[in-house]
């Protein structure tokens, strides 16, 4: 049976865009504390920049009004969410949602970035 949404179109990557109010302040974050590296910018002042770390890769956009909305707005899978959680906390994120066991299989938390931005980041259990 052939699939009607296929239309034959292959899907590539998917990147997460992040509003932020202060660019400086969120590459500092993600590349000193998470270990993401800058691969491109655009803008004088900076005004989009795209970070990548291993599989994953976040592009930001400078939003100097913009609200953290009140829901997750993106989902990391990692490898050690127990070192990953340890960092926050180390850094004093906002822990949103502590660490835990899910019943769907992960292991996991949600913590707010410098600008308010919820990440929901697991692991496989």
């Amino acid at each position: 049976m052939t699939d009607p949404t296929d239309h034959g179109i292959r899907f590539g990557r998917i990147a997460a865009m992040l509003p932020v109010r202060d660019m400086d302040k969120a590459h500092d974050f993600y590349t000193r504390v998470l270990g993401f590296r800058k691969t491109f910018e655009n803008g004088a002042p900076v005004g989009f920049m795209i970070l990548k770390r291993d599989e994953a890769e976040l592009h930001l956009t400078l939003q100097k009004t913009h609200p953290a909305a009140p829901f997750n707005v993106a989902h990391l899978m990692v490898g050690d969410v127990e070192a990953l959680h340890a960092i926050c906390q180390r850094e004093g994120l906002r822990i949103i949602k502590g660490l835990r066991d899910q019943e769907y299989g992960l292991r996991s938390f949600v913590f707010a970035d410098p600008d308010g931005d919820r990440i929901d980041v697991g692991q496989r259990i």
